[in-house]
């Protein structure tokens, strides 16, 4: 199962730290992907961490902002958001990949992501 959380208000400019966190799978076996998801839109992949951490990939919207990390003893991915604008409101999502298929570092595939768990919402608003 994963879990994401951290979400919360904030204000343009501000800072908050999603988790990811996992339980009844190898963690350290999988990529790890960050989604997002306004209501009506379709869902955009913000960023990854590769299986060994050795890979990673943000979107060029976030590219400078936000920093993805993994600490496998901890069987936990983190999305560091920093400089955070209105546009970064959205619910987000983690997932997991099949090392190797999900995270390059020329981008991510949410078809390439097989199980999600439920989301975090972040809002940012003054």
């Amino acid at each position: 199962q994963l879990q994401a959380s951290g979400g919360g208000l904030v204000e343009p400019g501000g800072s908050l730290r999603l988790s990811c966190t996992a339980s009844g799978f190898t963690w350290r076996y999988y990529d790890i992907g960050w989604f997002r998801q306004v209501p009506g839109q379709g869902r955009e992949g913000v960023s990854c961490i590769s299986f060994s951490g050795g890979s990673t990939y943000s979107t060029d919207s976030v590219n400078g902002r936000f920093t993805i990390s993994r600490d496998d003893s901890k069987n936990v991915v983190y999305l560091q958001m920093n400089s955070l604008k209105t546009t970064d409101t959205a619910i987000y999502h983690c997932a997991r990949a099949d090392s190797g298929h999900g995270c390059h570092s020329w981008g991510m595939s949410e078809n390439d992501f097989d199980y999600w768990g439920q989301g975090t919402q972040v809002t940012v608003s003054s």
